[in-house]
């Protein structure tokens, strides 16, 4: 439930009511809609427990806050870059400034920790409790920026944001949202998720057969982009479990990382992840480098897994890192 409240200027209770400022407390650039929609990214990027969190979780305070704002607005960039509805939907806060820089492949720098919340703030977009009403939202939204554009005159010299909206772009031939809506470029034919299959191309994405020559959808990704040290998704909470052989050097040459489960031997974990993985930290602003403490004496299972697999990709997805 939305209410107007004199208190405040955007906040939620945490029992499903978002309170938005009375028109006369708002900004002359400020939008009800965006407001909302900006809010609903936040939701999106903290996750379904936030609607359950005053102000979904965010204190709007310490290292974290800032990322976190840049994860929604990236976000939003994508959602609105779907419907044409970008200049509509631009932030009037203090981090249009950030907005204002974003061009593209806004989803390209996984290093990036704003970028990894991104892509999973889009991956929940489409699911419920966001989806469909979220998406019907927006389209919704962009049939009635178009029938207003036509109507709408400058005043005070000043063109109004209706004139601002674009021609949504058309879905990608393979199915998929076009790589317009992200900014990403590139073709079918560089793309990680391509692989050949019986003398054709196909995706892994889309699930179907792709043209190498086709542009980039917005789930691309350049296959020489794709590096374990930003990565580690097979290494921490893609994978539950590393068995491991009995008759594997790695029992004799580190023995310490190992548990004995009776009828197998797995690699211990620390939390989520392996308990040879080191790295993956905030840093400034950035994720530090992902490495193994035992690379040199790695059991097989590591040694067997593939850089770009199917395998590889899917743990990619399970931990954020690709739509």
């Amino acid at each position: 439930m939305v209410v107007r409240a004199a208190d405040t200027y955007a906040s939620t209770d945490g029992r499903g009511t978002l309170s938005i400022a009375r028109d006369a407390d708002l900004d002359a650039d400020d939008s009800l809609a965006q407001m909302i929609f900006h809010e609903l990214c936040h939701s999106l990027v903290e996750g379904e427990d936030s609607f359950r969190a005053p102000d979904w979780g965010m204190d709007n305070t310490g290292p974290d806050h800032d990322w976190r704002e840049h994860a929604c607005l990236r976000a939003q960039w994508v959602l609105t870059g779907r419907h044409g509805l970008r200049v509509l939907f631009a932030p009037t806060t203090d981090f249009r400034a950030f907005w204002d820089t974003l061009s593209g492949d806004v989803l390209s720098d996984r290093t990036d920790p704003s970028v990894q919340a991104a892509i999973a703030a889009l991956r929940r977009a489409a699911l419920p409790p966001w989806a469909p009403a979220l998406e019907d939202a927006l389209a919704a939204t962009a049939r009635i920026a178009a029938e207003a554009a036509r109507f709408s005159a400058p005043a005070n010299d000043a063109a109004p944001l209706w004139t601002g909206i674009d021609a949504p772009p058309a879905r990608h031939p393979s199915g998929l949202p076009a790589g317009a809506s992200s900014g990403a470029t590139g073709s079918c034919a560089t793309c990680a998720w391509r692989f050949d299959a019986r003398g054709s191309a196909r995706c892994r994405q889309a699930e179907t057969k792709v043209d190498p020559s086709w542009p980039a959808c917005e789930r691309y990704e350049a296959a020489p982009s794709l590096d374990c040290q930003t990565c580690g998704a097979c290494c921490r909470a893609a994978y539950h479990s590393v068995e491991v052989s009995r008759r594997d050097p790695m029992v004799k040459k580190q023995p310490s990382y190992l548990e004995d489960r009776g009828t197998y031997l797995e690699i211990r974990r620390a939390g989520d992840r392996c308990s040879a993985l080191g790295g993956g930290l905030i840093e400034a602003g950035r994720l530090t480098r992902f490495a193994c403490a035992i690379y040199d004496d790695r059991p097989r299972t590591c040694r067997d897994f593939t850089l770009g697999s199917a395998h590889c990709l899917t743990a990619r997805r399970r931990v954020g890192l690709s739509l």
